[in-house]
């Protein structure tokens, strides 16, 4: 037992409330291994659990006997199988998820992220990435730099992981040769160069071995820099370097438990506060001073980055959820058009122009992606033409929100540059992404405040704007039924007007084909006019067969509450294609056609529509009546 250890033993037993408390001071550091398949992460992780004593004594016989199931006698413990995931992934020979360890030290508690090698799972290892603070890369000393070294430095110098260990494991395979780590430290450094890393702190390891984790090894008498654990336990963390810049807390909720108290709860992203304080907040920019700094425990003269509490202002202004509470003589920027990094993790690619909900910190807006400028290249760092980006591709792109974001670029503050994108119909996360700078026409753009309202407009027309969007299968009968409904509105003096989908293909949209990227932008510019139309007063037709949900979804958060009904012309796809009137479905059937919806393009039926008229059941008039009812009163 080391003395160390003897001496925590005796606190223990002597003092349990001390060693608590000296426990719960200890400062946490995140930290990943990584690199290329079988260099030896996992085994590592298993070493560092052991010899910091976070194995005990049931897991240890476990793991001896798998040891020797495994044909490895006396201490040659198998220290993979502490860490390897699940017994399936064991029994592939793959760890396809990120397995996360806690253990502890005398000076420091770290979790660390064991994540896979293979190129596949580059999304398992960007998610272990994105909350460390520092990044073991692993090399078989047999057989150097690889693809997959190359690739996750790379993603771990685009993450924002400052503090990189590059260590050269399995030393005891080449005899502990000074030669053969000399020259993989020399081919790493010249690739670390080319792709921005500054520096990092190179080890000759053996994890099996135990060679320079805890102690320096007697076989490697060349080398005389710190041990692994030495290093981890002394390294610099990010909430160090946090505490420094000026004051970011993103607001969580605001706590109300009576009418005499007003607090504004969320962590500290980065500096720290007093009572006192000026202060701003993002986006409105209002501005006043911190007057009471809230925890549990009571009140605090000064709390810094890595805190949680609640602020109270001295000032009764505007402040929810999403809001940013800033330095007031050094805010962050507002935009709502960007250029970012995306890191894909998806099955299903990009689609460029389709909203996503994009998270940052605690705030959420809705966003569209543009076309990619381009893809990176891990391998060679070259940068390729993309029209969109598939599952583990990274790509730069342009973004733009619904409405302004406060932000800083990822570079200078990992919480407010640092975003996910979620899928609006299936909540799942898509992509990573990394703010880069908010674009110069973001910030040239105003909006122009006029005089006479949409609420003007519509009451010197004695109506309620509306887009009603007929939406269906070609052949469906949108057209016809939705000219009906406008005859019917007419005659009944309202103002009104139909956009079809055929005559808009002949100007407005008439740069634009018929794949999914171009569909979603054909709907995109459809319901920006839409928009426009009913803020003029105007009651909107359109017919067009919009085939996915999430731009119908679009279309509808575009207007007031209310403003958008989606009417579903329900058609069976046999009927559609009886009747083809225009003999596109022949052509498509023929494969003339390309890209045609309910062939060989998918149509998402809307799951609840506003209004659904079968045209099998009902003749266009019967349809046209039945809107125009469930409609009434249109004022």
């Amino acid at each position: 037992m080391t003395d160390s250890a003897y001496v925590t033993d005796q606190l223990i037993a002597e003092d349990i409330d001390a060693y608590l408390a000296q426990h719960q001071h200890k400062d946490m550091l995140r930290f990943i291994t990584c690199g290329s398949v079988d260099d030896g992460k996992s085994t590592l992780i298993g070493r560092l659990l052991y010899d910091s004593k976070m194995i005990f004594e049931d897991q240890l016989a476990a793991l001896e006997s798998d040891s020797k199931k495994l044909g490895t006698q006396g201490q040659e413990i198998d220290f993979a199988l502490l860490v390897d995931g699940l017994a399936a992934e064991r029994e592939q020979g793959i760890t396809i998820d990120v397995a996360y360890r806690f253990f502890n030290t005398e000076k420091r508690k770290f979790i660390v992220a064991d994540c896979p090698g293979h190129e596949q799972y580059t999304r398992n290892m960007v998610t272990g990435a994105s909350t460390a603070d520092l990044a073991v890369i692993l090399i078989d000393a047999r057989k150097g730099v690889l693809v997959q070294t190359r690739r996750h430095s790379y993603l771990c110098h685009l993450i924002g992981i400052r503090n990189l260990v590059l260590a050269v494991n399995k030393m005891d395979l080449v005899d502990y040769d000074q030669a053969t780590y000399d020259a993989i430290v020399g081919d790493y450094a010249q690739f670390a160069k080319s792709i921005g890393i500054e520096s990092f702190t190179a080890l000759p390891i053996s994890g099996f071995k135990g060679d320079n984790i805890t102690a320096l090894s007697a076989q490697t008498p060349w080398y005389s820099g710190p041990t692994l654990v030495e290093h981890l336990e002394t390294v610099e963390v990010q909430s160090s370097r946090d505490a420094e810049g000026p004051l970011r807390m993103p607001v969580q909720w605001v706590n109300r438990p009576n009418l005499d108290f007003r607090g504004f709860a969320g962590l500290i992203a980065s500096g720290s506060v007093k009572p006192g304080d000026a202060v701003r907040v993002l986006p409105s920019g209002k501005t006043s001073t911190v007057a009471r700094i809230v925890t549990l425990d009571g009140d605090l003269d000064q709390a810094v980055a890595g805190q949680s509490v609640t602020l109270t202002l001295a000032d009764e202004i505007d402040c929810s959820r999403g809001d940013v509470i800033a330095a007031a003589d050094a805010p962050p920027e507002v935009a709502d058009q960007f250029e970012a990094t995306l890191v894909w993790l998806n099955d299903v690619p990009l689609h460029v122009g389709r909203g996503y909900w994009l998270k940052l910190g605690t705030q959420t807006v809705s966003v569209t992606v543009q076309q990619p400028k381009y893809t990176v290249n891990v391998n060679t760092l070259e940068h390729l033409a993309a029209k969109t980006l598939e599952l583990n591709a990274i790509g730069v792109a342009e973004l733009t929100t619904d409405k302004p974001l406060v932000f800083e670029p990822y570079a200078t503050n990992r919480t407010l540059g640092g975003f996910v994108l979620i899928d609006k119909l299936t909540n799942a996360t898509v992509a990573a992404g990394m703010l880069h700078f908010s674009l110069r026409r973001a910030q040239n753009v105003h909006w122009q405040a006029v005089d006479i309202t949409r609420e003007a407009h519509a009451a010197l027309k004695n109506q309620k704007p509306r887009v009603l969007w007929f939406t269906g299968l070609s052949g469906s009968g949108k057209s016809t039924i939705a000219n009906a409904v406008e005859k019917r509105l007419n005659l009944m003096n309202r103002h009104t007007f139909l956009l079809d989908g055929d005559n808009v293909r002949h100007g407005l949209n008439k740069d634009l084909g018929f794949t999914e990227p171009d569909r979603i932008e054909n709907i995109r510019r459809v319901g920006e006019v839409a928009k426009l139309m009913a803020d003029a007063g105007l009651i909107v037709l359109t017919a067009f067969i919009s085939p996915f949900r999430a731009e119908r979804e679009m279309v509808r958060a575009m207007l007031p509450e209310g403003e958008f009904i989606e009417i579903f012309v329900d058609t069976p796809l046999e009927v559609a294609e009886a009747r083809d009137v225009k003999g596109l479905y022949k052509k498509a059937r023929s494969g003339q056609l390309k890209n045609f919806t309910g062939i060989d393009s998918p149509y998402e039926a809307p799951e609840n529509p506003d209004i659904r008229v079968n045209t099998v059941e009902m003749t266009v008039d019967e349809a046209a009546e039945h809107i125009v009812k469930l409609l009434m009163p249109l004022k």
